[in-house]
Parts: C-alpha cells; structure tokens; sequence
C-alpha cells in the first residue's frame, strides 16, 4: 500500500535539494494548465509499460489533479520495487497551499 506526503513536507524536501523523482501521471492536457518543475511525465496509463524509464535510486513522488491517481501509480511502483508515495491533495493542494499564483482546474 503506498504512502502519502503532504505539499508541506514535499516542499520542505524540494527546498532542502533532497534527491527526489517527481513524477507527473496526469494526461497532457493537465500538464499545460500546470506542473512542477524538474518533473517527469508519465500518463497513468502508459506507467506500467514505460516503468523502466524511472530511475530508481530516489523517492519516487507521483502526482496527479487530486491524488488519487497518483495514490494508484505509486502502490504499483512499490510493487514493482521501487520507493514510492503519492503527492496527498495531488496539484490542486500545491496550488492552494505552496504556490497560490499556479493555475488551478
């Protein structure tokens, strides 16, 4: 079962340079409203059979709009061997909390 982080601690984490894959799985469409910078994207449904493409090594954070898709990719890397967890409140929460100037849909 994966695990969330909060936007606070994942902020926390980005500011303190900590080596990790940020990994956006929402569709292309999304990613042009809004992303994080220095991410890689994978749509949802393309992960499992591009899996091999994501370095292992560091934390995996998935991201999604809402964290529920996200919550998904990151139990399915964890199977897969990989530490992963799921960015909780996903983009929208980013947006709210960290970076209220991101667009929002």
């Amino acid at each position: 079962m994966a695990r969330e982080i909060s936007v606070a601690e994942l902020a926390s984490r980005l500011r303190a340079a900590e080596p990790l894959l940020l990994l956006d799985v929402r569709e292309a469409w999304e990613r042009e409203i809004a992303h994080l910078p220095g991410d890689v994207h994978i749509p949802m449904d393309e992960v499992p059979r591009r899996a091999g493409e994501i370095a292992r090594g560091r934390m995996v954070v998935a991201y999604c709009h809402a964290g529920v898709r996200s919550f998904a990719v990151a139990s399915f890397l964890e199977q897969g061997g990989l530490e992963a967890v799921s960015l909780a409140g996903g983009i929208d929460a980013w947006a709210c909390e960290i970076d209220p100037r991101m667009a929002r849909y």
